[in-house]
């Protein structure tokens, strides 16, 4: 099976989710396809910089970048490159043209724009009005799904939601997130009762991501922590939030890498999240791997990642998180609930993850394609 892996929203500055997804599953994908011998990659790019964060020596195909008009000829441009399949970790992948020629499986990863239809602030005009026209109805979204021969999501929360939905006839697969496979661990020994807490809070700054209600938390804790928020932020919202703190210690990062995203973790921490809404939740499992514990909102898809190793509070309730966060205070407490997220995250890897969509492509890709049958 010839493979085109859409390797577009890989960022070269600092991950998102997506970007996140993309580069864990394709270094996964190419190191899983390199053991079985019918089986090859190619990488689809649109910056040469992407190279840098796939696999060294990965074959690449230069294509738009997937913000352009070209988008939905996507299929068009590709068509004669010898793929078998073609694999994206979104569903804007356009499918005119693929018929006959390869398999195409595009991904949804969850349903949060139905119930929070406000752009990205940082996007352009012409692309925010099409966003709010996409997410109007659901009819836009089973035209483009029902388009591929399959869908990807990224838990069993979503898988549901998006069956219960009818968003899609295809075949709806989960191919999971998982935490990088970094072998660095929370050093214990730093851990404190006494000193200031640092709540370490990655993901964007959207509304549905509630971090006033961290900001708030943060204002009840006072001295005893210390919230860091990690991700870049506009001007306009980091001046919203820092008037919410009213003088309390809350830090802005403006976007950190790796490195220190890792080394804030493993310290006298706490993972902090109070989203109102997610499709999986990939810093809560980050920071489970590491055996740092989380406190987190009470989502049904949080408990999927997190189960005990997280505690709970309801949605947009300050003064719970702040008790949830002062519950973490005794060092046992915390190693009970770390030892708990580290067997949890050890149930899953990307390698997993690779396995099930090349499994699952190879099924798929045993017959031909319907408009080359309807040839014959």
């Amino acid at each position: 099976m010839r493979l085109g892996f859409d390797a577009r929203y890989i960022r070269t500055d600092h991950h998102d989710g997506i970007s996140r997804f993309s580069t864990e599953l394709a270094a996964a994908v190419w190191d899983e396809a390199g053991r079985r011998p019918d089986d090859e990659v190619v990488f689809l790019i649109h910056d040469p910089a992407q190279r840098a964060l796939l696999p060294a020596g990965v074959p690449t195909l230069m294509l738009h970048a997937p913000t352009s008009w070209r988008e939905p000829f996507a299929s068009l441009r590709v068509r004669d490159a010898g793929f078998d399949a073609v694999f994206s970790p979104m569903q804007t992948f356009g499918s005119f043209g693929h018929r006959g020629r390869f398999r195409l499986v595009l991904s949804l990863h969850d349903l949060i724009y139905y119930r929070h239809r406000t752009p990205p602030r940082e996007l352009a005009w012409p692309i925010r009005l099409g966003w709010r026209l996409f997410y109007l109805t659901r009819l836009p979204q089973r035209l483009t799904l029902d388009a591929a021969d399959a869908v990807v999501t990224v838990s069993e929360t979503s898988r549901r939601q998006i069956a219960q939905a009818r968003l899609t006839r295809r075949p709806l697969w989960v191919v999971a997130n998982a935490p990088q496979a970094t072998g660095t661990r929370a050093d214990r020994s730093v851990w404190s009762e006494t000193a200031p807490l640092d709540l370490v809070y990655m993901g964007s700054f959207m509304g549905y991501k509630d971090v006033e209600t961290l900001v708030r938390a943060q204002r009840r804790l006072g001295e005893a922590t210390r919230l860091h928020l990690l991700s870049r932020i506009s001007p306009e919202r980091e001046r919203e939030l820092a008037r919410l703190a009213g003088g309390a210690d809350v830090v802005f990062h403006h976007g950190v890498s790796d490195a220190v995203y890792t080394r804030l973790l493993t310290g006298n921490a706490l993972l902090v999240t109070a989203s109102r809404d997610e499709g999986y939740g990939l810093p809560i499992a980050e920071a489970l791997a590491l055996g740092t514990p989380a406190v987190v909102t009470d989502l049904e898809i949080f408990h999927e990642v997190a189960g005990d190793g997280a505690r709970y509070a309801p949605a947009g309730d300050d003064a719970a998180f702040a008790q949830a966060i002062r519950s973490l205070r005794p060092v046992a407490t915390r190693r009970r609930l770390a030892d708990a997220g580290l067997a949890r995250m050890a149930r899953h890897t990307w390698r997993d993850s690779a396995v099930t969509l090349l499994d699952r492509l190879e099924e798929l890709t045993a017959t031909p394609p319907r408009a080359a049958r309807a040839r014959r």
